[in-house]
């Protein structure tokens, strides 16, 4: 596509397009105009990363069925914009699924629970165990073929996450650490895009969270440990993040009341049946 618009771009004109970065913070004001028309709305608005997203439509569905008269409306567009939502007002709470950055620590955090990245591929896929030098070899393109780990001579698939993504976020510092993802990866704008990716691509390798792992993937181990709750919690396991709920101040009314309630022991049984790590915070702690 480029090749064959060179020699237009000289006639015509045609601008350059835009940087990434404008990008995203073209996309960022649109969904932030979207979330304050929302936020109009009676209730509260509840908006960010794609891996919390689930476990808050969860959590508000047990809130309103408790609270008939409460309204609360939950959206994704990833941790980045749920932080940018938050700060600037377009939603109550935001969400995130990565550690608040130096340059946002005057927002308050509140971790809601933890969870464990898995490392899924095709059921069909014969690899079993990963390293983490290994897994970062392969994100990083330099091995690309799943010979070369034990498996069948096929080319390697890669599917990553986008950029503002908090998954991919925590995968760059917990596997990648400097270096960057191979361009030839495919990306994709949510953990369910890169499940069903990999669900119909035997030679295909992504990663999401691990309270999203169905029967269609299968998560492999990292280093020898299986993404159970036992190695989570003994160590072994070390892809963990939290997930976060955050406010541009203390939060007061509705918001508070839903704080409360993601914190209290019946929310949090829910969130560890689907997978997730307990928070082991008491409501109004705070995550530095």
């Amino acid at each position: 596509m480029r090749i064959a618009d060179c020699g237009l771009q000289k006639t015509l004109q045609i601008r350059p397009p835009l940087s990434l970065p404008k990008i995203v913070l073209f996309l960022l004001l649109i969904l932030a105009a979207a979330l304050g028309c929302q936020r109009s709305r009676a209730g509260i608005t509840v908006a960010g990363s794609t891996s919390v997203e689930p476990f808050a439509e969860l959590l508000a569905e047990e809130y309103m069925r408790r609270h008939p008269q409460s309204h609360i409306y939950v959206q994704g567009g990833g941790s980045t914009a749920g932080i940018v939502a938050a700060r600037t007002g377009a939603a109550h709470i935001g969400m995130s699924s990565r550690a608040l950055l130096p340059e946002e620590k005057d927002l308050r955090a509140v971790t809601i629970a933890r969870d464990a990245i898995a490392v899924i591929v095709h059921p069909k896929n014969p690899v079993q165990d990963l390293s983490l030098v290994q897994l970062n070899q392969v994100f990083s393109g330099r091995i690309k073929n799943w010979k070369e780990l034990g498996g069948q001579s096929r080319p390697i698939v890669l599917v990553t996450r986008e950029e503002g993504s908090g998954t991919r976020e925590a995968f760059q510092k917990f596997v990648m650490k400097k270096e960057d993802i191979c361009l030839e990866a495919l990306v994709q704008d949510s953990n369910g895009a890169i499940r069903q990716v990999i669900s119909n691509d035997p030679n295909a390798i992504g990663y999401i969270s691990l309270g999203l792992v169905n029967d269609k993937v299968r998560a492999l181990s990292i280093s020898r440990a299986e993404p159970n709750l036992a190695n989570i919690e003994n160590g072994t396991y070390t892809l963990v993040r939290p997930f976060l709920f955050v406010f541009d101040r203390e939060p007061g009314g509705e918001a508070k009341a839903f704080l409360y309630f993601t914190l209290s022991q019946a929310a949090q049984k829910l969130l560890e049946k689907e997978g997730l790590i307990p928070a082991a915070l008491k409501p109004g702690a705070n995550e530095s």
